[in-house]
């Protein structure tokens, strides 16, 4: 039950901030087709930028990783 919950709240909460880093990029360079085209290794964020991206990414796979165990365990 409250790991449901707990994934939940990590994977969204993980979306919203990655998506809050992409636009600390886009609000700082203004380069948006880095943003469309991101298969292209074209985005030079900042460090804070990176961090931020690297934090929402983790909370999302750790919601993954949640729900595979979640799986498991009933």
């Amino acid at each position: 039950m409250y790991l449901a919950i707990l994934e939940q709240f990590l994977f969204w909460g993980g979306l919203l901030v990655f998506l809050v880093s992409l636009a600390m990029y886009a609000g700082r360079t203004k380069d948006y087709k880095s943003l469309v085209e991101f298969w292209k290794p074209t985005m030079d964020m900042n460090r804070r930028e990176f961090n931020v991206n690297r934090v929402g990414l983790t909370m999302m796979i750790a919601a993954v990783a949640i729900r595979i165990a979640n799986f498991l365990i009933q």
